[in-house]
């Protein structure tokens, strides 16, 4: 029943839970896809792009995996592509960070093993599990009242 839950992640889910990786990495969200507030992110090449995150001097690209993805035989190709993108005027490397749901984790993980050695240092892989989510309410009501 867990397996159904994670492969059942709506795609605004995973993507808050991208973001949520990049704020904890140290990455200030500059765009983001399906956001209230921030402006989409313009595609890359010609693939999509669900997050952009800046820290200081350090920019990264956030994208999600999902089992179509996946099994897409140009997995590999928009990987190589998208880490071995370099900022415009100091060259220095962006890093790519791809969420995977937890069941996928493996198979991406033996994927990303064809990956030059070089490009390699610039992929954060991280899974997305929907338990790391809670509402508000729900924090408010598991909350302890300390002065009454």
């Amino acid at each position: 029943m867990k397996q159904d839950l994670v492969m059942n992640i709506s795609e605004r889910k995973a993507i808050d839970l991208l973001v949520s990786e990049f704020w904890r990495l140290g990455f200030f969200t500059l765009s983001r896809r399906m956001g209230t507030y921030l402006p989409e992110p313009e595609n890359i090449g010609r693939f999509t792009v669900d997050a952009i995150g800046r820290q200081k001097e350090k920019y990264a690209i956030g994208i999600t995996l999902h089992q179509e993805d996946i099994f897409n035989p140009d997995l590999i190709k928009k990987i190589n592509f998208l880490a071995s993108r370099k900022t415009r005027f100091s060259e220095k490397p962006i890093i790519l960070i791809i969420g995977v749901p937890d069941i996928h984790f493996r198979q991406v993980k033996e994927i990303l093993m064809n990956v030059d050695e070089k490009i390699k240092k610039n992929i954060k892989l991280i899974r997305i599990i929907e338990e790391n989510i809670k509402s508000r309410n729900e924090n408010k009501e598991n909350q302890q009242v300390m002065f009454s």
